[in-house]
């Protein structure tokens, strides 16, 4: 099963397709059979499992069908009513691309999980502009994430329970005014900029993909491949990320948890490459479909 958030005439609307590469998909908010429709996924997560079952069953009966391409497309879940959490430097590769651009000893790997967070308000959906923030970075970069969307939740999962508490995956692009990154000595700010969070199109629930660790997953800038990878390549598994984030530390039906990024990032190229405006970015996980992004003024 895979779910949408879209906009029709000004309000939002719970999308349902049996996978990513379908062209039309159900109105799940326009049929629900109760009253209190969910309007988006977040709202089908906080359901629970009542909540699938009933999709399933609109799904299957469904007489009318929304083409794709006509859609406003949201994100999954618009206002999220926390920060998405982030993992920083997950993937090898692009740990030592990292060490090597700010002058570090290249095979210096962390040794626990390093966590920074996105603000709500980051948060746009697939096909909307990010904004180029001229005025406060000239190096905006990219970054290609897989990202888990929790269902059930919980504190102190443990890593043999981590799936229970996964409602699904999506794509995320972790959008950062690298300048202001480093500039704060932590890295809230530059990655919070407004409309710096795009996440989409779809949120593939967990039954719809066999193994989130064997993903091949990919970006390119205006048709020119900058990113090709692979989460089998994650220093720090799914399970092992969910079992050290919620300790001590609730997880919710809704939180966003973005995984980390491949080598192939704009600014350890050499020279430098950062986003400008009118740059198409597009990201491709394999499974969970295309979210693509330009780039504003």
């Amino acid at each position: 099963m895979y779910f949408c958030t879209f906009n029709l005439n000004g309000r939002p609307q719970l999308g349902m397709a049996q996978n990513s590469q379908l062209q039309a998909l159900v109105n799940l908010t326009e049929i629900w059979p109760e009253a209190l429709a969910p309007s988006n996924v977040g709202e089908l997560i906080s359901v629970g499992n009542a909540g699938l079952v009933i999709a399933a069953k609109l799904h299957q009966s469904a007489t009318k069908w929304i083409e794709v391409q006509d859609l406003q497309w949201l994100a999954p879940i618009p206002k999220p009513h926390k920060n998405i959490f982030c993992v920083g430097r997950n993937y090898r590769e692009h740990i030592i691309e990292g060490n090597i651009a700010q002058g570090r000893e290249p095979n210096l790997f962390p040794e626990f999980i390093e966590l920074f967070t996105k603000a709500p308000t980051a948060v746009i959906g697939h096909g909307a502009t990010i904004p180029l923030h001229a005025g406060l970075t000239a190096m905006l970069d990219y970054e290609a994430e897989l990202a888990i969307v929790i269902g059930r939740g919980g504190v102190n999962i443990g890593e043999d329970r981590a799936n229970d508490a996964i409602f699904g995956y999506t794509i995320l692009n972790d959008v950062t005014g690298r300048e202001i990154q480093r500039r704060h000595g932590q890295w809230f700010k530059g990655k919070s900029l407004d409309g710096s969070c795009p996440i989409g199109p779809w949120v593939a629930h967990k039954s719809a993909i066999a193994d989130p660790h064997q993903l091949a997953i990919s970006l390119k800038v205006n048709g020119e491949q900058r990113q090709n990878g692979n989460t089998s390549t994650m220093i720090f598994t799914i399970p092992r990320i969910i079992a050290e984030l919620s300790a001590g530390l609730t997880l919710e039906p809704g939180d966003i948890i973005a995984t980390g990024t491949p080598s192939g990032v704009g600014y350890a190229m050499k020279p430098p490459r950062p986003l400008k405006t009118g740059d198409v970015i597009t990201i491709e996980i394999e499974g969970l479909g295309k979210l693509e992004n330009t780039v504003g003024n």
